[in-house]
């Protein structure tokens, strides 16, 4: 008996700064796609320069979803980037168009592709506590704390890497419960976190530099960019509100944290401008290492060609030739 196919979805990952969005609204042109945005940073309203959001202009001709859909004073999880990109996803199918989510936030990715447990809600006083620990006997003493009690979560993660041995932490300490053991239980069921990877033919693209200065290159004339277009101005708005604070994930984003510690007096506006360009560095370092050993993934690269405009047209067309090939997509 014939079995239906499955419906089609693509991915467009990589590092900051390599040009994810204009190729997604480029591939627009010629593939009945839909867009959806799979980054952290995004779905806060008003943060609209520093994140190098697309211009209204650019939405309102060539809509994102899940853009603009938080104020920064509510935190977004990557659970609810499941549900609602899976809704968003059901929803483009379903008009007989392709999904297509481009972005750079890749746990929200990989959640997606290979689904998440029911996790507890985040604990603040909790995470303050451990914020106070590590503050003063440091991240690798931590990353040996978690090593103790979720041995299989510890071995995944750096001793540095900050943000999720605190909440890996923050899991085991407020449930009794190892994080793997509920990333063990994942699956479908009622909660809506179950993979896609069952549900949808998945091609996975990658934008990548073969030269990891041309990137960095890249990263430092945005960030001059933003800076003159009035990023500072943009977040002294957000500081003036004066219900946001440094522990909030919309401020702890790249570049928003480092100039909110400029207008708190912690750090001058040079020290700043380092620091944030530093910051980046190593988001886009930390983006190139979830992409390491990525399977199934299509690698495009970004380098040897000078003129930009001229870029995207060759890795359009790179694109179009391995989406014609693929069984999802017939020309």
């Amino acid at each position: 008996m014939k079995t239906e196919a499955l419906p089609a979805a693509i991915f467009l990952m990589g590092p900051t700064a390599t040009g994810k969005t204009d190729l997604a609204v480029a591939l627009r042109e010629h593939l009945p796609v839909e867009l959806i945005s799979v980054d952290s940073a995004l779905v806060y309203r008003n943060m609209d320069i520093g994140t190098a959001k697309p211009s209204a202009e650019l939405l309102e001709a060539v809509p994102h979803r899940l853009i603009n859909i938080r104020d920064p004073a509510e935190p977004y999880s990557a659970a609810e980037f499941v549900r609602d990109a899976r809704q968003a996803m059901t929803e483009i199918t379903a008009s007989g168009r392709i999904p297509l989510l481009v972005g750079g936030t890749m746990m929200y990715f990989k959640a997606l592709l290979d689904g998440l447990a029911d996790m507890p809600s985040a604990d603040p006083e909790m995470r303050r506590l451990i914020e106070l620990e590590a503050a003063e006997k440091g991240w690798p003493w931590m990353h040996r704390q978690l090593a103790e009690v979720d041995p299989e979560a510890a071995a995944e993660l750096h001793p540095n890497h900050s943000q999720r041995i605190q909440r890996a932490l923050e899991v085991y300490r407020t449930t009794g419960k190892p994080l793997s053991e509920f990333k063990r239980e994942q699956g479908e069921g009622g909660s809506g976190l179950g993979p896609i990877r069952n549900a949808y033919q998945v091609v996975q693209l990658a934008l990548l530099p073969h030269d990891r200065s041309l990137l960095h290159r890249r990263i430092e004339r945005r960030f001059k960019l933003m800076l003159e277009e009035g990023f500072d101005e943009e977040v002294r708005a957000l500081y003036r509100r004066g219900d946001l604070h440094a522990d909030l994930p919309s401020v702890r984003a790249v570049g928003y944290r480092q100039m909110w510690q400029y207008l708190e007096g912690q750090i001058d506006y040079v020290q700043m401008v380092e620091m944030a360009l530093a910051a980046t560095r190593q988001l886009a370092k930390r983006q190139l290492t979830w992409l390491r050993g990525w399977p199934d993934l299509y690698e495009l690269f970004i380098d040897n060609v000078t003129h930009p405009a001229m870029n995207l047209l060759d890795i359009k067309a790179e694109t179009l030739k391995i989406l014609e090939n693929e069984p999802i997509y017939k020309v």
